[in-house]
This record gives structure tokens, C-alpha cells and sequence, in this order.
């Protein structure tokens, strides 16, 4: 099963198209909900859609683990340049050897050093 992606409104539209050319299923969220909608709406759509959340916001993770969320797995991104032409080949990478874990629910932290796996629920 390919991996399906909601890019977060803090992160650029262009990682849609790359990771489509990567072979993942991606979508925006401004192109299927309100960009002022609240953590909750992408989470749920996320949910209802099979898709993972892919951001830059620290909001996803707390919201799972006060809630001890069984998902949507989530891939938060924690560096300054957050372009597809910097940080791109380190979330391929993540997403390729993690595939298992998202696929069954996990909370994923990537830096450019490092990345930290959570398994859901938190």
C-alpha cells in the first residue's frame, strides 16, 4: 500500500508535486479544506481519508498523545529550511524505512540529524 500525504498549511504546496514524483499519494490541504481550519478538521479528514498528516507543527503530536490517538500517523518536520530542495531526500528517506510503522500508526519527529519513532497510541 503507497502511502497517501495531507501536507500541512505551514508546509510549501511544491511538496505535493515532489512527492507525487516520488510515488506517494499527496494533497495539500488547501486544496480540500478551509486553511483556518482547527488540528481537529485535518486530523479527522486525515482519518476519513487514510492519509498521514506531513507538518511542521508541534500540535499534532500533543494532540495524539493527550488523546491517546490510534491516528492519523503523523511525519513532523523540525528544521528551519523546510523546502522539498533541502529537506526532501531526508523525508524520503524517513518515509521509505518507516513505511511499516506509518502504515500502522506512528508519530515520526525528523530533524537533519535524526529521526524518532511513536508508535500509536502515545
Amino acid at each position: 500500500m503507497t502511502l497517501a500525504l495531507l501536507v500541512d498549511m505551514n508546509l510549501s504546496p511544491d511538496w505535493v508535486p515532489f512527492l507525487r514524483a516520488a510515488g506517494y499519494q499527496a494533497v495539500h490541504w488547501s486544496s480540500v479544506g478551509d486553511p483556518k481550519a482547527k488540528d481537529h478538521e485535518l486530523m479527522a479528514w486525515a482519518i476519513a481519508n487514510r492519509h498521514m498528516v506531513f507538518t511542521h507543527d508541534l500540535d499534532f503530536g500533543t494532540v495524539l498523545a493527550l488523546t491517546h490517538g490510534t491516528g492519523p500517523s503523523v511525519l513532523q518536520v523540525r528544521t528551519q529550511d523546510l523546502l522539498p530542495k533541502h529537506l526532501g531526500p531526508i523525508v524520503l528517506s524517513v518515509l521509505s524505512r518507516y513505511d511499516h510503522e506509518l502504515s500502522a500508526g506512528a508519530l515520526i519527529v525528523v530533524d537533519e540529524q535524526r529521526s524518532r519513532v511513536r508508535i500509536l497510541p502515545i
